[in-house]
């Protein structure tokens, strides 16, 4: 999907590498196209490796897409330069007057402690009601799903005994639902949380419908409001290395962190990662595009509620 980004964004050189088609903002600027506008909430440390994953998945179709990042102005990011924050993200302040055809709002380090005592909780709950009004379709991902369900729909999370850490098989409820188009019967995704959704609090709110589900990982994708909301427990966007790369910095924080699960060939860190949810997660980030993004949204933003 040609991306209408800044050209002097990292994720820009680093995906070109990768034969991966992005148009910066300076050649966007020539095609007569209305581009479809998301906004990306980041609430991940690493904010830098989370902008080239998701834009990775964004880039795959022949529609142009803006895209604006976001960060919060009740939390200064630590592990990204001053500079970065400021040359490529908005706060909700400067964004909110202003409509989107999607909406993506990625995981966060805080999912041990109840959603009321993170910091910014407030900021989050201003912004996930914001969506509802100026958002086609919104796609939360791993602690935004869960915050999401428990602000919108009061469903709880609860803690795991331990991480549950690794690639897992799910399976789809509904095959005839459009944002499966394409997929196997059983698909892989990444899972990285210390706490879970339960199927049986969710089953009781007829708002919300149980998609996709794992024996192993639990519940996968929860969806609301015909498609204009998705919740998505696992880490589809994760590159080959993330949850590598997660293992050897628990382990040398002293953690107590197991092997990531059907990930090495034969379970021996010392291999290389055995990727299998990659076309799983190129379909996944479609078909949210096409289905409930471009063909629900309307052609003026304005008309979005």
């Amino acid at each position: 999907m040609p991306l209408n980004i800044p050209v002097q964004l990292p994720a820009v050189d680093i995906l070109r590498k990768e034969n991966i088609f992005v148009m910066d903002s300076e050649r966007a600027s020539n095609q007569e196209i209305r581009p479809l506008k998301i906004v990306i909430l980041n609430l991940m440390p690493l904010k830098i490796v989370t902008e080239t994953d998701l834009i990775r998945l964004l880039s795959n179709s022949p529609l142009q897409i803006e895209v604006d990042f976001m960060h919060l102005e009740s939390h200064n990011p630590k592990n990204t330069p001053a500079e970065h924050m400021a040359a490529f993200y908005k706060t909700f302040s400067q964004i909110s007057k202003q409509n989107y055809d999607g909406m993506i709002v990625t995981g966060a380090p805080v999912e041990q402690m109840q959603f009321e005592e993170v910091a910014y909780w407030p900021e989050i709950v201003r912004i996930f009601d914001w969506a509802r009004n100026h958002v086609t379709s919104t796609l939360f991902i791993c602690w935004a799903a869960q915050a999401g369900l428990y602000h919108h729909y009061s469903i709880p999370k609860y803690p795991l005994k331990e991480k549950l850490f690794g690639v897992f098989k799910h399976t789809v409820n509904e095959p005839l639902n459009p944002i499966f188009r394409g997929f196997d019967d059983e698909f892989y995704v990444p899972h990285s949380r210390y706490s879970e959704l339960r199927a049986e609090d969710i089953a009781r709110n007829p708002a919300l419908r149980i998609l996709s589900q794992s024996e192993e990982a639990g519940v996968y994708i929860v969806a609301a409001r015909e498609g204009r909301e998705f919740f998505i427990t696992g880490h589809s966007e994760y590159s080959a290395n993330t949850l590598h790369e997660e293992y050897l910095r628990d382990k040398a924080k002293n953690l107590p962190i197991a092997i990531p699960r059907n990930y090495y060939r034969n379970d021996r860190p010392e291999e290389q990662p055995l990727v299998r949810w990659k076309s799983h997660a190129n379909m996944l980030f479609t078909n949210w595009l096409n289905y409930f993004v471009y063909q629900e949204t309307p052609y003026d933003l304005k008309n979005i509620h």
